[in-house]
């Protein structure tokens, strides 16, 4: 397996598939890629060359933010908003959905699973 900046890619895979499994790397940046470090798309990742794969890993050192750098950039910024008490720093803060979803129901991935609150009693169970 290839190993782009601490990532191990896909062997059988096209390149431009591959290069997906890098945090930060869409279908249309890894594209980019291939075209600026001269890499067919289509070429398997097990074909790339070391010459390739460094030349794929400079490009990405020097002009993009991925991995390790983004995924801190992404934490500060989310801080940032607890920090200074925005409405979407509290939705952070409280677990809820951030961009204006539903909660009534379903935002489920947010709030986790049910936390069942146990129902009034009926009106015949008092009077016995």
């Amino acid at each position: 397996m290839p190993r782009i900046l601490g990532v191990d890619i896909p062997n059988d895979k096209p390149t431009h598939i591959s290069l997906r499994y890098i945090y930060g790397i869409g279908p249309t940046l890894a594209l980019k890629l291939c075209e600026q470090a001269n890499i067919d798309p289509q070429r398997r990742a097990r074909e790339l060359t070391d010459d390739d794969i460094s030349r794929l890993a400079s490009i990405l050192d020097r002009e993009y933010t991925v991995e390790g750098p983004l995924r801190r950039q992404v934490q500060q910024n989310i801080q940032r908003l607890r920090d200074i008490g925005c409405y979407r720093g509290l939705r952070h803060r409280r677990g809820l959905p951030v961009r204006g979803q539903r909660t009534r129901t379903n935002a489920r991935t947010r709030k986790g699973p049910r936390k069942t609150v146990a129902g009034k009693k009926g009106v015949k169970e008092l009077r016995g």
